[in-house]
C-alpha cells in the first residue's frame, strides 16, 4: 500500500522477525517463549538484539535463559513473571500505571503486567493482596491507586476485584482475569465472565492470565495521557 511504512523483517527457518515494528506501533517485538526451543529462542533474541539494542521475552524458562546467558551474560530472568531481558539502557520512566492484585497467587501474572509495562517505560506502583475478601485493605490504598493514569486489575476466583477498582477511579481499568482458585473457577473463565459482565464503566478485559497484553494495553494509555497522540 502507498505510503504505507516499510514492513522490515528478518526471516529464518522458523521465524520471520519484524524489526520495523517500533517505528509502526511504537513497540518492538516481544518474543513469545513458551513452546520454542533454547536455541530457537537464542537466535530470535540474538537478531531482535542486534536490530533494537533491548528484547524482552514472556513466559520463558530456566532452560531458555540458561542458554541465553552464556551469549548474553547481561540478561535477566524473573522467575516469579517468567519474564527474560537485555536491556541495557532503560528509559527514563514516565507517568504511572497502577498493577492490583486480588491474592498473592495472582502475584505472578501481576508482575508479567507490571514488568511489561516497566519494559516499555512506565512508572509502576503495585498494590498486591488487595482483594475484595478484605476490602478494607484495598481501601487503605485508594487514593494511591487513583493517582494512575490506568490501573490493572489480576484477580482469580470469582474476579470481582475489576468491579471495584473500576467504581472508584477516573481512568481505565484493565482487568486480567486469572487460573487461581478451585474447581469451579474453571481455570480462569468464571473471573473472565465476572469481568466481562461488569457493571461498572471504563474496565477492559483480556484474555485468562495475559499479563503481558494488560501490561502492553495501560502502556499505550499512559503514554497518551503523559505524551498527547504522539
Amino acid at each position: 500500500m502507498e505510503g504505507f511504512i516499510s514492513l522490515e523483517k528478518e526471516n529464518s527457518s522458523f521465524a520471520k522477525l519484524d524489526t520495523g515494528r517500533k517505528n509502526r506501533t511504537g513497540f518492538n517485538e516481544v518474543v513469545y517463549c513458551q513452546g520454542k526451543t533454547s536455541e530457537q529462542v537464542l537466535q530470535i533474541f540474538t537478531t531482535l538484539y542486534k536490530n533494537n539494542g533491548t528484547v524482552m521475552g514472556t513466559r520463558a524458562s530456566e532452560e531458555q535463559y540458561e542458554s541465553l546467558r552464556q551469549q548474553f551474560p547481561e540478561c535477566t530472568y524473573d522467575k516469579t513473571s517468567r519474564i527474560l531481558k537485555i536491556q541495557k539502557d532503560k528509559e527514563t520512566p514516565e507517568g504511572l500505571v497502577a498493577v492490583c492484585s486480588a491474592g498473592t497467587a495472582d502475584i505472578p501474572v501481576a508482575e508479567e503486567a507490571a514488568q511489561t509495562a516497566e519494559y516499555f517505560g512506565c512508572q509502576v506502583n503495585r498494590f498486591y493482596d488487595i482483594g475484595v475478601s478484605g476490602i478494607h485493605r484495598l481501601m487503605a490504598c485508594k487514593d494511591e491507586i487513583q493517582k494512575a493514569n490506568a490501573v490493572i486489575a489480576v484477580a482469580g476466583m470469582e474476579g470481582a476485584l475489576a468491579s471495584v477498582i473500576g467504581g472508584l477511579v477516573k481512568v481505565p481499568v484493565i482487568a486480567v482475569p486469572v487460573s487461581t482458585g478451585y474447581g469451579a473457577a474453571f481455570e480462569g473463565l468464571s473471573a473472565l465472565l465476572t469481568m466481562i459482565n461488569s457493571c461498572a464503566n471504563g474496565i477492559s478485559v483480556v484474555n485468562i492470565d495475559n499479563g503481558y497484553g494488560a501490561g502492553y494495553i495501560a502502556t499505550q494509555i499512559n503514554r497518551l495521557a503523559v505524551r498527547g497522540n504522539r
